[in-house]
């Protein structure tokens, strides 16, 4: 594997400066992060508005990307559900305010400006607020067309919808767009011309959202940002990968970062191009596998694990869990704070444990001996798992564009 091209973003939630460095160096600093302070009040216990709107902002991300793939593609999506992609019609999970967002900059522009935004594998769009953007973009850097000698007006609208009825819209635009010296040139992007008060500067820290799945879900339908770099040839190898965790997280560009895994790659090939979408051979609890042969996606943009109701009441059955729909909200479970459940995910025949760190999410009330676990069961309006960070800040995952597949190794 060549990395001598590669190159690193830090992906904290955190402004990270970055800036070219010799290879096999990492830019930017380490910086120890809490990964779901949103999530959780003071005093441990769940944040219970934050967990439900954060997966209210999932469902309409999905149902998104769903109504995007069947626009660009003229059929329904493999997964979709009959008749559940009609209750979204948008794309991208920004009106959730108080999740864990892993962002870093990029620049756009000729002359360059800084932006910060969103990494996203479960969507496929890049936007910026623009200079038209109202009251809600107040202390976000501005997209300004106007100033970029590269910049064009693409004459097309776009709208992203979200799970509260909210909007962000604007023009489309095509212009430079770079990544620690990596440079996308006549990328498509979106100026926003309103944001969603969700997206406000005091609740949503970074500028925008770069999406970094595949053009069949795209709002624009055009090429995203990093695959746009590998056409172009700015990649040593088709390849990002992600380390999620309390600490040293960052988003590797090029190839992947040995010094933060070990061990061999577990790759599962991409089912179907749209989602990062792969099977997972089964789902285990307390040592007995509960679910198997499953369809997921995986998705640096989703704090939890989200299942079909169906199947995460079938889990929580088999590992003693307790609904929790009449105190947390539908589709949530508890169990004794005492005795965390061992859960695992196993992928190409390999398992990943999940620890009881990240999949306890909580108390489910202050001062409650019951917790709140990290996998729920929700409607998106398709019949894959969503995976994410209770499960992504266990492991490391390559994202290989090349060779259609996701490998997962474990953390150094």
């Amino acid at each position: 594997m060549r990395l001598t091209l590669a190159t690193v973003i830090t992906a904290l939630p955190f402004l990270v400066a970055a800036a070219p460095q010799p290879a096999k160096q990492r830019i930017g600093t380490a910086i120890p992060v809490s990964k779901r302070s949103g999530l959780v009040n003071a005093d441990k216990s769940v944040n219970i508005d934050a967990l439900k709107s954060h997966v209210a902002s999932t469902q309409a991300k999905i149902r998104g990307g769903l109504v995007n793939f069947e626009k660009n593609t003229g059929a329904s999506h493999p997964s979709s559900v009959k008749g559940a992609r009609k209750r979204g019609s948008g794309g991208d999970a920004l009106t959730n305010n108080n999740n864990t967002l892993w962002y870093g900059t990029i620049s756009v522009g000729t002359p360059p400006n800084t932006f910060t935004v969103d990494f996203d594998t479960g969507s496929s769009d890049l936007f910026l607020p623009g200079p038209n953007c109202g009251s809600s973009c107040s202390g976000h850097t501005v997209y300004d067309p106007s100033s970029s000698s590269t910049s064009m007006n693409l004459g097309t609208t776009f709208n992203h919808t979200y799970g509260d009825g909210s909007n962000v819209s604007g023009e489309q635009y095509s212009d430079t767009v770079s990544i620690v010296g990596l440079t996308a040139t006549s990328q498509t992007l979106g100026a926003a011309e309103e944001y969603s008060s969700g997206l406000e500067s005091s609740q949503f820290p970074a500028d925008g959202l770069m999406g970094m799945a595949f053009q069949s879900i795209s709002n624009y339908d055009a090429s995203p940002v990093f695959q746009t770099l590998v056409s172009q040839g700015q990649t040593d190898e088709p390849v990002f990968a992600f380390k999620l965790a309390t600490s040293g997280s960052e988003l590797y560009i090029g190839g992947t970062n040995s010094a933060l895994y070990t061990g061999d790659f577990r790759y599962i090939p991409v089912t179907q191009e749209g989602y990062w979408e792969v099977n997972m051979d089964s789902v285990d609890g307390n040592g007995q596998t509960v679910l198997s042969n499953i369809d997921s996606i995986i998705d640096t943009g989703t704090s939890l694990i989200v299942g079909t109701p169906s199947d995460v009441a079938t889990f929580y059955q088999a590992i003693g869990g307790t609904d929790a729909s009449n105190t947390v909200g539908e589709g949530y479970y508890t169990f004794p704070c005492d005795s965390v459940p061992s859960v695992s995910l196993t992928f190409g025949g390999a398992s990943f444990p999940i620890s009881p760190e990240t999949f306890n999410l909580g108390q489910a009330s202050s001062g409650s001996s019951d917790c709140v676990g990290g996998i729920v069961g929700q409607d998106t309006g398709s019949t894959f798992w969503i995976i994410g960070d209770v499960f992504l800040a266990n492991v490391y995952t390559a994202f290989d564009v090349g060779n259609m597949r996701v490998g997962f190794a474990t953390l150094a």
